[in-house]
Protein backbone atom coordinates (compact mmCIF):
# COMPACT_ATOMS: atom_id res chain seq x y z
CA UNK A 1 0.00 0.00 0.00
CA UNK A 2 1.25 3.48 -0.86
CA UNK A 3 1.45 6.24 1.74
CA UNK A 4 -1.03 8.26 -0.34
CA UNK A 5 -3.54 5.40 -0.05
CA UNK A 6 -3.05 5.06 3.70
CA UNK A 7 -3.30 8.79 4.38
CA UNK A 8 -1.81 10.89 7.17
CA UNK A 9 -3.86 9.48 10.03
CA UNK A 10 -3.60 5.89 8.86
CA UNK A 11 0.16 6.38 8.66
CA UNK A 12 0.25 7.74 12.21
CA UNK A 13 -1.65 4.67 13.41
CA UNK A 14 0.75 2.37 11.56
CA UNK A 15 3.85 4.02 13.04
CA UNK A 16 2.31 4.14 16.52
CA UNK A 17 1.57 0.41 16.30
CA UNK A 18 5.16 -0.37 15.30
CA UNK A 19 6.53 1.74 18.16
CA UNK A 20 4.11 0.18 20.66
CA UNK A 21 5.05 -3.37 19.67
CA UNK A 22 8.78 -2.66 19.92
CA UNK A 23 8.87 -0.59 23.13
CA UNK A 24 11.01 -1.88 25.99
CA UNK A 25 9.41 -1.35 29.39
CA UNK A 26 12.72 -2.18 31.03
CA UNK A 27 13.82 1.32 30.03
CA UNK A 28 12.92 4.07 32.48
CA UNK A 29 12.05 6.41 29.60
CA UNK A 30 9.22 4.10 28.52
CA UNK A 31 7.93 3.66 32.06
CA UNK A 32 7.86 7.42 32.57
CA UNK A 33 6.08 8.15 29.27
CA UNK A 34 2.52 9.26 29.98
CA UNK A 35 1.25 10.26 26.52
CA UNK A 36 2.87 9.04 23.32
CA UNK A 37 2.07 9.13 19.61
CA UNK A 38 -1.41 10.34 18.70
CA UNK A 39 -2.06 13.47 20.77
CA UNK A 40 -1.08 17.12 20.30
CA UNK A 41 2.10 16.64 22.34
CA UNK A 42 4.01 13.89 24.08
CA UNK A 43 4.14 13.92 27.89
CA UNK A 44 6.41 12.18 30.37
CA UNK A 45 7.05 12.33 34.10
CA UNK A 46 10.10 14.49 34.75
CA UNK A 47 11.92 14.88 38.03
CA UNK A 48 9.84 17.83 39.19
CA UNK A 49 6.88 18.05 36.81
CA UNK A 50 5.28 16.51 33.74
CA UNK A 51 7.26 17.50 30.64
CA UNK A 52 5.77 18.16 27.19
CA UNK A 53 7.22 18.06 23.68
CA UNK A 54 5.75 18.69 20.26
CA UNK A 55 7.19 19.14 16.78
CA UNK A 56 5.85 20.36 13.46
CA UNK A 57 7.25 20.95 9.98
CA UNK A 58 6.41 23.63 7.44
CA UNK A 59 7.37 22.74 3.88
CA UNK A 60 7.57 25.29 1.07
CA UNK A 61 4.70 24.99 -1.45
CA UNK A 62 2.86 22.57 0.87
CA UNK A 63 2.39 24.68 4.00
CA UNK A 64 3.46 28.09 2.78
CA UNK A 65 3.80 30.05 -0.45
CA UNK A 66 6.58 32.64 -0.46
CA UNK A 67 4.62 34.66 -3.03
CA UNK A 68 2.05 35.52 -0.36
CA UNK A 69 3.95 34.95 2.89
CA UNK A 70 6.57 37.30 4.34
CA UNK A 71 9.60 35.80 6.09
CA UNK A 72 8.79 37.39 9.46
CA UNK A 73 5.23 36.08 9.22
CA UNK A 74 6.59 32.64 8.37
CA UNK A 75 8.88 32.69 11.40
CA UNK A 76 5.99 33.70 13.65
CA UNK A 77 3.73 30.94 12.33
CA UNK A 78 6.42 28.24 12.57
CA UNK A 79 6.60 28.84 16.32
CA UNK A 80 2.88 29.54 16.76
CA UNK A 81 1.65 26.18 15.44
CA UNK A 82 3.82 24.38 18.01
CA UNK A 83 2.77 26.66 20.86
CA UNK A 84 -0.81 25.82 19.93
CA UNK A 85 -0.10 22.11 20.47
CA UNK A 86 1.29 22.87 23.93
CA UNK A 87 -1.80 25.01 24.58
CA UNK A 88 -4.03 22.08 23.60
CA UNK A 89 -2.46 20.06 26.43
CA UNK A 90 -2.88 22.90 28.95
CA UNK A 91 0.89 23.32 29.16
CA UNK A 92 3.47 26.06 29.61
CA UNK A 93 5.92 26.34 26.66
CA UNK A 94 9.58 26.83 27.61
CA UNK A 95 12.14 26.07 24.86
CA UNK A 96 12.20 25.81 21.08
CA UNK A 97 14.59 23.98 18.74
CA UNK A 98 14.63 25.02 15.08
CA UNK A 99 15.86 22.85 12.20
CA UNK A 100 16.17 24.40 8.75
CA UNK A 101 16.63 22.79 5.33
CA UNK A 102 17.51 25.57 2.90
CA UNK A 103 18.43 26.17 -0.77
CA UNK A 104 21.95 27.55 -1.07
CA UNK A 105 20.77 30.52 -3.15
CA UNK A 106 18.48 31.81 -0.39
CA UNK A 107 19.33 35.36 0.70
CA UNK A 108 20.54 35.74 4.28
CA UNK A 109 18.18 38.74 4.69
CA UNK A 110 15.31 36.26 4.37
CA UNK A 111 16.67 34.22 7.28
CA UNK A 112 17.09 37.39 9.32
CA UNK A 113 13.40 38.10 8.82
CA UNK A 114 12.49 34.50 9.61
CA UNK A 115 14.31 34.57 12.94
CA UNK A 116 13.00 38.01 13.83
CA UNK A 117 9.48 36.63 13.45
CA UNK A 118 10.37 33.61 15.57
CA UNK A 119 12.00 35.76 18.24
CA UNK A 120 8.98 38.07 18.39
CA UNK A 121 6.44 35.37 19.24
CA UNK A 122 8.91 33.39 21.36
CA UNK A 123 9.55 36.42 23.56
CA UNK A 124 5.84 37.14 23.78
CA UNK A 125 5.21 33.67 25.24
CA UNK A 126 8.35 33.35 27.35
CA UNK A 127 10.02 30.78 25.10
CA UNK A 128 13.79 30.54 24.55
CA UNK A 129 15.06 29.46 21.13
CA UNK A 130 17.78 27.10 22.35
CA UNK A 131 19.29 25.51 19.24
CA UNK A 132 18.56 23.37 16.19
CA UNK A 133 20.12 22.18 12.96
CA UNK A 134 20.81 23.37 9.40
CA UNK A 135 20.96 21.33 6.18
CA UNK A 136 20.85 22.06 2.45
CA UNK A 137 17.77 21.22 0.38
CA UNK A 138 16.03 22.10 -2.86
CA UNK A 139 13.29 24.05 -1.07
CA UNK A 140 12.83 25.61 2.35
CA UNK A 141 11.68 23.32 5.17
CA UNK A 142 11.29 24.52 8.76
CA UNK A 143 10.91 22.06 11.64
CA UNK A 144 10.29 23.43 15.12
CA UNK A 145 10.23 21.44 18.34
CA UNK A 146 8.81 23.09 21.46
CA UNK A 147 9.40 21.74 24.95
CA UNK A 148 7.18 22.67 27.87
CA UNK A 149 5.72 21.45 31.11
CA UNK A 150 2.49 21.11 33.05
CA UNK A 151 1.83 23.00 36.25
CA UNK A 152 -0.39 20.20 37.59
CA UNK A 153 -0.61 16.41 37.48
CA UNK A 154 -2.83 16.03 34.42
CA UNK A 155 -2.88 17.14 30.78
CA UNK A 156 -5.70 17.96 28.44
CA UNK A 157 -5.93 14.98 26.06
CA UNK A 158 -7.93 13.88 23.05
CA UNK A 159 -9.02 10.67 24.81
CA UNK A 160 -10.96 12.06 27.80
CA UNK A 161 -14.32 12.99 26.22
CA UNK A 162 -17.36 11.14 27.55
CA UNK A 163 -21.00 10.90 26.39
CA UNK A 164 -23.02 13.78 27.81
CA UNK A 165 -20.17 16.28 27.57
CA UNK A 166 -20.91 19.48 25.70
CA UNK A 167 -18.59 20.47 22.83
CA UNK A 168 -17.27 24.02 22.97
CA UNK A 169 -14.75 26.14 21.11
CA UNK A 170 -12.87 29.36 21.83
CA UNK A 171 -12.99 32.38 19.51
CA UNK A 172 -14.20 32.23 15.93
CA UNK A 173 -13.70 29.70 13.13
CA UNK A 174 -13.03 30.13 9.42
CA UNK A 175 -10.96 33.31 9.69
CA UNK A 176 -7.65 31.70 8.74
CA UNK A 177 -9.13 29.81 5.77
CA UNK A 178 -10.74 33.05 4.62
CA UNK A 179 -7.36 34.75 4.84
CA UNK A 180 -5.76 32.03 2.75
CA UNK A 181 -8.46 32.37 0.10
CA UNK A 182 -8.06 36.14 0.05
CA UNK A 183 -4.29 35.84 -0.42
CA UNK A 184 -4.40 33.09 -3.04
CA UNK A 185 -7.12 34.75 -5.10
CA UNK A 186 -5.74 38.27 -4.56
CA UNK A 187 -9.16 39.48 -3.46
CA UNK A 188 -9.63 43.23 -3.12
CA UNK A 189 -11.16 43.70 0.34
CA UNK A 190 -11.13 46.80 2.52
CA UNK A 191 -7.95 47.46 4.52
CA UNK A 192 -9.38 46.50 7.93
CA UNK A 193 -10.76 43.21 6.64
CA UNK A 194 -7.58 42.43 4.72
CA UNK A 195 -5.39 43.03 7.77
CA UNK A 196 -7.59 40.88 10.02
CA UNK A 197 -7.71 37.95 7.58
CA UNK A 198 -4.01 38.14 6.74
CA UNK A 199 -2.99 38.12 10.38
CA UNK A 200 -5.36 35.27 11.20
CA UNK A 201 -3.75 33.07 8.56
CA UNK A 202 -0.11 34.13 8.73
CA UNK A 203 0.32 35.27 12.34
CA UNK A 204 -2.16 33.31 14.47
CA UNK A 205 -2.12 33.79 18.24
CA UNK A 206 -2.08 30.43 20.06
CA UNK A 207 -4.43 30.10 23.04
CA UNK A 208 -1.70 29.25 25.56
CA UNK A 209 -3.20 31.02 28.59
CA UNK A 210 -6.64 29.77 27.69
CA UNK A 211 -5.39 26.17 27.56
CA UNK A 212 -3.98 26.50 31.06
CA UNK A 213 -7.28 27.97 32.21
CA UNK A 214 -9.26 25.06 30.72
CA UNK A 215 -7.12 22.65 32.68
CA UNK A 216 -7.50 24.57 35.95
CA UNK A 217 -11.27 24.77 35.53
CA UNK A 218 -11.65 21.00 35.16
CA UNK A 219 -11.67 20.43 31.40
CA UNK A 220 -10.08 17.09 30.48
CA UNK A 221 -10.50 16.70 26.69
CA UNK A 222 -9.20 19.23 24.15
CA UNK A 223 -7.47 19.72 20.79
CA UNK A 224 -6.42 22.76 18.80
CA UNK A 225 -8.26 23.44 15.55
CA UNK A 226 -5.58 22.90 12.91
CA UNK A 227 -7.07 20.42 10.42
CA UNK A 228 -10.62 21.84 10.62
CA UNK A 229 -13.45 21.74 13.15
CA UNK A 230 -15.08 18.52 11.94
CA UNK A 231 -11.76 16.73 11.40
CA UNK A 232 -10.34 17.74 14.78
CA UNK A 233 -13.52 16.84 16.65
CA UNK A 234 -13.34 13.46 14.90
CA UNK A 235 -9.82 13.06 16.33
CA UNK A 236 -11.20 13.59 19.85
CA UNK A 237 -14.08 11.20 19.22
CA UNK A 238 -11.87 8.46 17.83
CA UNK A 239 -9.37 8.73 20.69
CA UNK A 240 -12.20 8.77 23.24
CA UNK A 241 -14.24 6.01 21.54
CA UNK A 242 -17.30 8.25 21.26
CA UNK A 243 -19.21 10.19 18.60
CA UNK A 244 -20.50 13.76 18.47
CA UNK A 245 -23.28 15.96 17.13
CA UNK A 246 -22.59 19.54 16.00
CA UNK A 247 -25.37 22.06 15.48
CA UNK A 248 -24.50 24.00 12.34
CA UNK A 249 -26.09 27.30 13.38
CA UNK A 250 -24.15 27.40 16.66
CA UNK A 251 -20.71 27.32 15.03
CA UNK A 252 -19.14 30.76 15.72
CA UNK A 253 -18.18 32.55 12.51
CA UNK A 254 -16.50 35.94 12.60
CA UNK A 255 -18.79 38.72 11.26
CA UNK A 256 -16.06 39.73 8.77
CA UNK A 257 -16.06 36.21 7.32
CA UNK A 258 -19.86 36.19 7.10
CA UNK A 259 -19.84 39.54 5.31
CA UNK A 260 -16.98 38.76 2.92
CA UNK A 261 -17.68 35.09 2.10
CA UNK A 262 -21.46 34.78 2.49
CA UNK A 263 -21.96 31.64 0.41
CA UNK A 264 -18.95 29.76 1.74
CA UNK A 265 -18.61 30.99 5.32
CA UNK A 266 -20.04 27.80 6.87
CA UNK A 267 -17.73 25.55 4.90
CA UNK A 268 -14.73 27.74 5.75
CA UNK A 269 -15.61 27.50 9.45
CA UNK A 270 -16.32 23.77 9.49
CA UNK A 271 -13.47 22.47 7.35
CA UNK A 272 -11.02 25.33 6.72
CA UNK A 273 -8.58 24.68 9.55
CA UNK A 274 -5.57 26.57 10.91
CA UNK A 275 -7.66 28.71 13.25
CA UNK A 276 -5.66 27.40 16.25
CA UNK A 277 -8.63 27.88 18.54
CA UNK A 278 -9.19 25.33 21.31
CA UNK A 279 -11.94 22.76 20.82
CA UNK A 280 -12.89 21.02 24.06
CA UNK A 281 -15.54 18.97 25.82
CA UNK A 282 -16.83 19.31 29.38
CA UNK A 283 -19.98 19.54 31.47
CA UNK A 284 -22.18 22.62 31.27
CA UNK A 285 -20.97 23.69 34.70
CA UNK A 286 -17.29 23.51 33.76
CA UNK A 287 -17.90 25.38 30.51
CA UNK A 288 -19.67 28.17 32.39
CA UNK A 289 -16.66 28.41 34.69
CA UNK A 290 -14.37 28.63 31.66
CA UNK A 291 -16.48 31.42 30.17
CA UNK A 292 -16.07 33.44 33.35
CA UNK A 293 -12.31 32.82 33.50
CA UNK A 294 -11.20 33.68 29.93
CA UNK A 295 -11.44 36.92 27.97
CA UNK A 296 -12.19 35.35 24.57
CA UNK A 297 -15.62 34.09 23.44
CA UNK A 298 -16.48 30.48 24.28
CA UNK A 299 -19.35 28.87 22.34
CA UNK A 300 -21.12 25.56 22.96
CA UNK A 301 -21.72 23.99 19.54
CA UNK A 302 -22.84 20.42 20.26
CA UNK A 303 -22.50 17.37 22.44
CA UNK A 304 -20.61 14.11 22.80
CA UNK A 305 -22.71 11.00 22.26
CA UNK A 306 -22.43 7.25 22.29
CA UNK A 307 -22.04 5.70 18.89
CA UNK A 308 -19.47 4.87 16.24
CA UNK A 309 -16.04 6.04 17.49
CA UNK A 310 -14.84 9.03 15.51
CA UNK A 311 -18.17 9.84 13.88
CA UNK A 312 -19.21 13.51 13.82
CA UNK A 313 -22.74 14.38 12.70
CA UNK A 314 -23.64 17.88 11.59
CA UNK A 315 -27.24 18.85 12.42
CA UNK A 316 -29.34 21.62 10.81
CA UNK A 317 -32.00 23.71 12.54
CA UNK A 318 -34.66 21.08 11.78
CA UNK A 319 -32.60 18.35 13.44
CA UNK A 320 -31.61 16.70 10.15
CA UNK A 321 -28.07 15.53 9.49
CA UNK A 322 -26.07 17.39 6.87
CA UNK A 323 -23.65 15.50 4.64
CA UNK A 324 -20.22 17.10 4.27
CA UNK A 325 -17.93 15.56 1.67
CA UNK A 326 -14.73 17.22 2.93
CA UNK A 327 -14.05 17.04 6.68
CA UNK A 328 -10.73 18.90 6.73
CA UNK A 329 -7.06 18.75 5.82
CA UNK A 330 -5.21 15.45 5.72
CA UNK A 331 -1.70 15.07 4.31
CA UNK A 332 -1.30 12.72 1.33
CA UNK A 333 -5.06 12.29 0.83
CA UNK A 334 -5.68 16.05 0.66
CA UNK A 335 -2.74 16.38 -1.72
CA UNK A 336 -3.92 13.60 -4.04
Amino acid sequence: MKVSELGEFGLIELLADIVDKTKNLQNASWRQLLIGIGDDAAAWQGDGSIQLATTDSLVQDTHFDLNITGWEELGWKAIAVNLSDIAAMGGVPRYALVSLALPGELETDSLTGLYQGMAHIANEFGVAIAGGNIASAGKTMITVTVLGRLEGKHALTRSAAIPGDRVAVTGYLGVSASGLRMLKQNLNLDAETSNLLRQAHLQPTPRVKEGQTLLRQGVRAAIDVSDGLIADLAHICKASQVSARIREKLVPIHPVVQASFKADCRQLALTGGEDYELLFTATNQVIEQVKQAVSCPVTVIGEITEGMPGQVTLIDTAGRSIDWQKAGWEHFKSEA
